[in-house]
């Protein structure tokens, strides 16, 4: 017998039945789960992605080829910082799916077809755009900006929250008297404004 082994069983003994479900209960790393779907492709994933230790790499092929560009197929190797923010926040707004994705990977051309920031978190496979029914962007969007980690960018009018892995920043239609922790605020750009306006004329 081991001396973890031990010791659990001693643990057993002392808390009685129920103690002892819950103590080995606890024991082990627990997986992670997510199932989204993207608008474009149809394209789905739906199951564990990560073991509770580390992100699985079957799972995360699976998830960058249904995080692929929508337009040219093509497929880069995702961000797990990404998916884990996106699960995590989806945990915290217990949505539990499938989530829409409306863009995760995109190329350059894809990116300057939907007027995307030059300097986009989509182009390295470390952003996801989720659609939500309208009274859900809220919300979403506030668990994003509690989280603190990475970009949260909140577009209430075209009912999707953008969420990337990148330095920690918050823009868009953001929630009075929620603040994101460290976050540095976008400067609002007229010119990237205007391209906002346009995008919304075109694919996300």
């Amino acid at each position: 017998m081991t001396r973890r082994t031990f010791l659990l069983a001693a643990a057993a003994v002392a808390l009685g039945p129920h103690g002892a479900w819950a103590a080995t209960r606890r024991v082990g790393p627990v997986a992670r789960r997510l199932s989204l779907r993207h608008l474009a492709t149809g394209d789905r994933f739906d199951g564990p992605w990560h073991d509770g230790r580390a992100p699985d790499p079957a799972a995360m092929a699976d998830l960058s080829q249904v995080l692929a560009d929508s337009r040219t197929h093509a497929v880069m190797p995702f961000d797990p910082m990404a998916i884990e923010v996106l699960w995590e926040v989806a945990r915290r707004a217990r949505l539990a799916g499938p989530l829409t994705i409306l863009s995760g990977y995109r190329t350059p051309e894809t990116n300057r077809f939907v007027h995307g920031a030059g300097d986009s978190q989509h182009l390295r496979a470390g952003a996801v755009d989720v659609l939500l029914p309208a009274e859900q962007v809220a919300g979403f969007g506030e668990q994003a900006l509690k989280l603190g980690r990475g970009g949260v960018g909140i577009y209430a009018r075209r009912s999707f929250v953008h969420l990337d892995s990148g330095p920690v920043r918050a823009w868009g239609d953001l929630p009075d008297g929620v603040a994101l922790a460290h976050a540095k605020p976008v400067p609002v750009d007229p010119l990237a404004k205007m391209a906002e306006a346009w995008a919304q004329t075109r694919l996300p």
